[in-house]
């Protein structure tokens, strides 16, 4: 906590982030050398470039996903625009606003039956946990993709309440075009939401299955063991870190901060 802490004080982005940042890119040498080992003793020479394009396509579209936005134009109308004109603006909705969430939580209910067999011999507990064995389980990838997709849905809701969002564009005076402000600017926000839901929920889908597909197909399972989640946590804290020290080289373009600034002005 101490040196999430001091990264937190030097601005180059959350601390805790970094450290699991940093914790996962050590990982990699050793997994990438595992990999290269595993191929060799399977003595086929062709799947390690399936096995790293499946990995840098991964990559891409993790980014490309993470950074797509579905941007809503809005109008302000303001005391300030001469002739009531409006000054245009966009209210911005990420595709995957959940992020990682949904993936950890269906995992963490899809690993429960099988850690529940630690602890009794109950057929029935034993019969639900090979159904939903991840190595071979009937039940794995729908109920794996059907647990995605309703965290996915909850968890976008759970931060962004369109009552909430519609009041307070109300009240700053904005308005999306076309849509009238209150109960009509509620429902489309519900109506966009709804449908980044999928999208994202799809993505995440994908996302979760990938490992087990590269698995089928190149026979090597270090994949597993690093995609996914792994990947998903490396590109956000990535691009937001990069975001952050751009903001900061922004401002440190300024002859004057804003502490200073206020510090200067003359008292009355």
């Amino acid at each position: 906590m101490y040196i999430g802490e001091l990264l937190n004080e030097i601005k180059l982005g959350n601390g805790t982030s970094l450290l699991i940042f940093s914790n996962i890119v050590s990982a990699l040498p050793s997994s990438i050398g595992q990999t290269v080992s595993l191929a060799q003793e399977k003595g086929d020479s062709t799947v390690l470039p399936v096995f790293f394009g499946a990995f840098a396509l991964t990559t891409l579209g993790i980014v490309y996903v993470q950074e797509a936005e579905r941007k809503i134009p809005m109008n302000y109308s303001t005391r300030f625009n001469a002739g009531g004109l409006a000054k245009s603006s966009y209210l911005p909705f990420k595709v995957n606003s959940a992020g990682v969430m949904p993936i950890i939580f269906a995992s963490s209910l899809l690993a429960l039956p099988a850690t529940l067999t630690r602890f009794t011999d109950n057929g029935a507990v034993l019969g639900v946990a090979r159904f939903l064995s991840p190595g071979g389980g009937a039940g794995y990838v729908p109920v794996n993709v059907a647990m995605i997709c309703f965290f996915n849905y909850f968890y976008t809701f759970l931060q962004l309440e369109p009552k909430d969002v519609a009041e307070q564009l109300k009240r700053q005076g904005a308005s999306i075009p076309g849509v009238r402000p209150g109960a009509a600017t509620r429902d489309y926000i519900t109506r966009v939401l709804e449908r980044l839901s999928v999208l994202g929920s799809v993505f995440l889908g994908a996302l979760a299955l990938t490992p087990g597909a590269v698995e089928q197909v190149t026979g090597l399972q270090t994949f597993r063991g690093f995609a996914g989640t792994s990947l998903l946590i490396l590109v956000g804290v990535a691009t937001d870190s990069a975001r952050k020290v751009r903001s900061e080289l922004v401002m440190e373009s300024y002859d004057t901060k804003l502490d200073e600034f206020y510090s200067s002005k003359p008292k009355k």
